[in-house]
């Protein structure tokens, strides 16, 4: 799609009578809604007004791009507009804007017109450009200007020198929030700059239609230092242990010498990813499963932490507060089951599967997630199992939608430009959507059996089959604190959380609260054993324990794993032991100390699972004092 297709001759205003900010934005949209452009004007001002507040779109060199996009667009488009005496549009440089562009885009538009918009922010990095549009007369020299830029592209491009094989390797990745303008005229700026600087670097931009560009591993290893130019989320666990520039997007337009130069001479901190450095990663193979079941994970803890401990504030007023024909029913706690069981939880599943799958095929892969993720807890085939296959479902639901995506894509890849803007508006989603409902309509029914056998197996399950369940799973929380298996194990507790099992996600809880906690234990006990740093963390370490955070063990596990994660894996198995032998239940996913008095069964039960978790961090500080060596 051209430009021209999208600024019209009745999208452009050759003399702005507006003075003010505010008022060349309400001129610009009312010429875009006088054009037939808008179907709802007052919700578009909206979110024009909702980026701006983001940040400036006023980017300097006299430019401003204001822009968003929305279903109140009714048809793309670009409306014009240029005030021969400037005004005062807070741009980035502090300098009057002469020209405006406003960009209108549709809400889940098509790449086509994206693709345009997305060029016509990189040709006003061009000043021969605005000049020539600057200095029309009339609304067709404008135009004409604009194809003549488009007929430039179309030209085979002149060799270009590359940088010298020796120079500084530099990674960027520009993001805006919408995707539109600012993330390619950064790019456009960074690769300029680091040209005549004589700088080797790839930019990826994180845009609307997707990203482009994609750094690979290999980039990422042999990079000098990264710049991140974003006003919104990244990926970021791949730069892990790199020298990373972190600044907003702006600044890679008018200060990109800076960031390249500081990014030349590596004078950036290096970057340490909280969560670990595969969760993110575009790790593929053995690393490639778990990224994926991370990616849905993680999104779907927000609706069962909320919702588990609604759900469980609400049985304070009885646990048959929320039934209606109960004489102890209560209206606000029907009211927080609704919320957190029927509303939060019911999504649960969904959001899983759909995050599954877009961590596999994308964007494009979400919809038929969560569409697979729905059969999975409402198709079940087999009576009394209302909630279908549940989380087992969900998972699958998740990686079949993926998978049966990229096929999708594939098939589609080679159709013709002309329908390259149908791709991800009708055929992706029609196909992929159908595809994966259809095969999940049909595996559901014998998944639901399965699901259901299983939990019903493991709820008769007692005496020392459970407990020897705890401590296994104890044993897992404190073996890669927060990584794979101690994953594996809070999603198997999740998991039981969703069947109605409540004794797992306990058990889990409790013994990851332990590792954190005993070494905190430790730095108290055997001052002689630790490092003056060390003992600081300890510190630290009981309140981490004490919200279930398991990583807080970790700086102790990096300087001695010989000696630490034997006795927190010892510690958090005593505590799973425990916690199964007591049969202890709880509703909360989430939560540490403050959830113990969600715990079922009353004030003895939330005693007995404080003692377990006592214990167990007795055991691990006292096993530790023990293995570690004196600190002389």
């Amino acid at each position: 799609m051209k430009i021209t297709e999208l600024l019209k001759q009745e999208t452009i205003i050759l003399d702005l009578q507006a003075n003010t900010k505010e008022n060349v934005l309400t001129e610009l949209i009312d010429q875009l809604d006088r054009a037939g452009k808008l179907q709802d004007k007052q919700k578009f001002t909206e979110g024009i007004l909702g980026r701006e507040e983001q940040s400036t779109t006023g980017i300097g060199e006299g430019i401003a791009i204001p822009h968003a996009k929305s279903a109140a667009v009714k048809e793309p488009a670009i409306a014009f507009g240029r005030s021969a005496d400037g005004i005062d549009y807070d741009s980035l440089d502090g300098q009057p804007a002469h020209l405006f562009f406003m960009i209108a885009a549709t809400d889940g538009a098509n790449n086509a017109h994206l693709e345009a918009l997305s060029r016509l922010s990189t040709f006003l990095m061009d000043e021969k450009f605005r000049t020539k549009i600057y200095e029309a007369t009339s609304v067709d020299h404008i135009l004409e200007a604009v194809n003549q830029k488009e007929a430039e592209l179309e030209e085979p491009e002149e060799p270009v020198t590359d940088a010298p094989a020796d120079s500084k390797k530099i990674l960027a990745v520009t993001a805006c929030p919408t995707g539109i303008a600012h993330t390619y005229m950064a790019a456009e700026k960074l690769n300029e700059t680091a040209k005549e600087m004589g700088i080797n670097i790839k930019v990826e931009t994180n845009g609307s239609s997707g990203v482009k560009n994609r750094l690979t591993e290999e980039e990422i290893a042999e990079a000098d230092a990264i710049i991140v130019a974003a006003d919104t989320k990244v990926e970021m666990a791949r730069f892990d242990g790199k020298h990373v520039i972190q600044t907003p997007v702006g600044k890679a337009l008018h200060e990109s010498k800076s960031l390249l130069t500081r990014a030349a001479e590596q004078d950036a901190p290096v970057y340490k990813h909280e969560g670990g450095k595969d969760e993110s990663s575009e790790k593929e193979g053995k690393n490639g499963f778990y990224k994926h079941l991370m990616n849905g994970v993680s999104n779907m803890l927000p609706f069962v932490v909320g919702g588990g401990i609604l759900i469980a504030l609400s049985f304070f007023w009885g646990i048959e507060a929320t039934d209606p024909d109960s004489d102890s029913y209560n209206a606000f706690a029907a009211m927080l089951k609704t919320i957190g069981g029927d509303k939060a939880f019911f999504l649960m599943v969904p959001v899983l599967a759909g995050f599954i799958a877009s961590s596999i095929a994308e964007r494009p892969g979400f919809a038929p997630g969560m569409v697979g993720g729905l059969i999975a807890i409402t198709v079940s085939g087999a009576d009394g199992a209302d909630g279908g296959s549940g989380f087992l479902g969900g998972l699958i639901a998740g990686f079949l939608a993926g998978y049966v995506t990229l096929f999708v894509k594939k098939a589609f890849s080679r159709l013709p430009n002309a329908l390259e803007g149908l791709k991800p508006v009708l055929f992706f989603p029609l196909f992929s959507i159908a595809i994966t409902g259809l095969i999940m309509m049909l595996i559901n029914p014998p998944l639901t059996q399965v699901y259901t056998g299983i939990s019903s197996f493991l709820e008769g399950m007692g005496g020392t089959n459970q407990v020897l369940v705890g401590i296994i799973l104890g044993a897992m929380m404190g073996f890669d604190l927060g990584g794979p298996i101690n994953k594996a194990a809070y999603t198997f507790g999740i998991a039981m959380l969703d069947a109605g099992n409540y004794t797992f996600i306990a058990t889990v809880m409790a013994a990851g609260m332990v590792p954190p906690l005993g070494m905190a234990i430790a730095t108290t006990l055997f001052k002689n054993k630790f490092t003056k740093t060390e003992r600081e963390a300890g510190k630290t370490a009981y309140v981490l324990g004490a919200c279930f955070i398991t990583e807080g063990v970790i700086p102790f596990a990096a300087a001695d794993p010989a000696r630490v994660i034997p006795s927190v894996m010892a510690g958090g198995a005593v505590t799973g032991g425990l916690t199964m032998l007591f049969d202890i239940g709880l509703r909360a996913p989430h939560g540490g100390i403050f959830v113990i008095g969600l715990v079922e069964g009353g004030l003895a039960k939330g005693l007995l699972y404080a003692l377990a978790i006592i214990i167990g961090a007795v055991v691990a500080a006292l096993l530790a004092g023990v293995l570690k060596k004196r600190i002389v």
